[in-house]
């Protein structure tokens, strides 16, 4: 999978598993699906009674409410919502101009599978109140209902995906931040790519964002040796580095919960296709540079990065396509690095725990088909099945 990141502007995501998911930090127009109406006056909240009306047997205490006053990627012109997740279904309501009678024919509710656009009619013109190409996960559009209820747009959406939790309505650092939790279940992350300085930016932020363990190989591999990585290299070579690298990566990869940023160059250990046994403990990024100037050359470009297995990095589960380098810039790389990893373990679901099993099998370096306990990388000869 991969993400284009130019400055703030675009990202986008590429899997050789997946089909390419498209996301922008700037707005368009979604496709149009018109939900269904329903218009409930004087019926009052619902946070405090059962949702039958929408799903069985759902009620109130299992909604996790979360309010704020502002969106991350999205068009608004009220900043007073309300957001929950229901489960299956998550709601929104936006808050209406006090003092207005409004019919359905004043109100527009389109949807799309992460878009959703709601207008209003004010004095003639069409006001946006909310308008986003970027909702937190995929819904079912055809789905979508919405009513008015007193002072109140409520929008019902159905997630595809049921068993996802839903920090709020849109995709945004802090969102992605809070929701990345249930998908990694403690499953560390590594950032991997030619810029020592990039890989150590962006896994910071990731760590802070996340509230992981920051470490760095470069920092442990230099308080350990006494010297710095250019005195190392220059004393006994770029493959020692390596080397050294690869056993601090062996000592980590049974740690859970943290973020490690890894060496640049051809010193790293993870530029090295052989030096990935203790990498796949845990999910990887790896953050390239592209001289692309739009998404689909980029995505042909990551395409290809991915087939060139002679280099270490192609090994990795995310690419990040970086077009220029700002380190003002990380949090969004940290952003469309945890964007494209929500997507790939989405995916597949049982990707999190695959990990878990290879570090208790003792990261023998059988990634992706594991095999069974006892086996011995030693004296493999091929004819041992994967292990699930």
């Amino acid at each position: 999978m991969a993400a284009f990141a130019s400055g703030l502007a675009t990202i986008f995501f590429y899997s050789p598993s997946l089909n390419p998911i498209t996301g922008q930090a700037t707005l368009s127009s979604p496709s149009r699906i018109r939900s269904s109406p329903r218009v409930l006056r004087g019926f009052h909240s619902l946070r405090r009674r059962g949702f039958r009306r929408f799903s069985q047997n759902v009620t109130a205490d299992r909604f996790n409410s979360f309010s704020c006053n502002c969106l991350s990627a999205v068009s608004t012109s009220t900043l007073d919502y309300e957001f929950t997740d229901g489960g299956r279904e998550v709601e929104l309501r936006l808050r209406l101009k006090t003092g207005e009678t409004l019919s359905p024919k004043d109100i527009s509710v389109d949807a799309d599978g992460t878009s959703l656009a709601v207008k209003e009619k004010r004095n003639g013109l069409l006001i946006t109140l909310l308008e986003t190409n970027q909702l937190f996960e995929k819904i079912m559009p055809s789905e979508t209902i919405w009513y008015i209820d007193e002072d109140q747009l409520v929008v019902n959406m159905k997630k595809v995906d049921g068993d996802l939790k839903w920090p709020d309505i849109v995709e945004s650092w802090e969102s992605l931040t809070a929701g990345m939790m249930q998908l990694l279940k403690g499953a560390s992350i590594y950032i991997v790519g030619d810029s020592t300085e990039i890989n150590q930016k962006v896994s910071r932020e990731l760590a802070v964002g996340l509230g992981y363990s920051p470490l760095d190989s470069k920092e442990l591999l230099e308080s350990f040796s006494k010297q710095t990585i250019d005195s190392w290299i220059l004393a006994e070579g770029t493959d020692s580095v390596a080397e050294a690298e690869s056993s601090v990566l062996e000592s980590l990869s049974s740690h859970v919960r943290t973020v490690v940023s890894t060496l640049g160059g051809k010193h790293g250990a993870a530029r090295r296709a052989d030096k990935w046994r203790h990498l796949y403990s845990g999910f990887t990024v790896w953050v390239s540079p592209t001289q692309a100037t739009d998404e689909e050359t980029a995505k042909e470009e990551a395409r290809r990065n991915k087939q060139e297995r002679e280099i270490g990095y192609a090994n990795a589960d995310v690419v990040v396509k970086l077009q220029g380098w700002d380190p003002t810039h990380a949090k969004s790389v940290a952003q469309a690095s945890l964007s494209a990893l929500k997507q790939l373990i989405i995916s597949d679901k049982g990707l999190t725990g695959k990990k878990s099993l290879y570090i208790r099998l003792g990261c023998r370096g059988d990634w992706p088909n594991i095999k069974p306990p006892g086996w011995d990388p030693s004296s493999d000869t091929g004819a041992h099945p994967g292990f699930t």
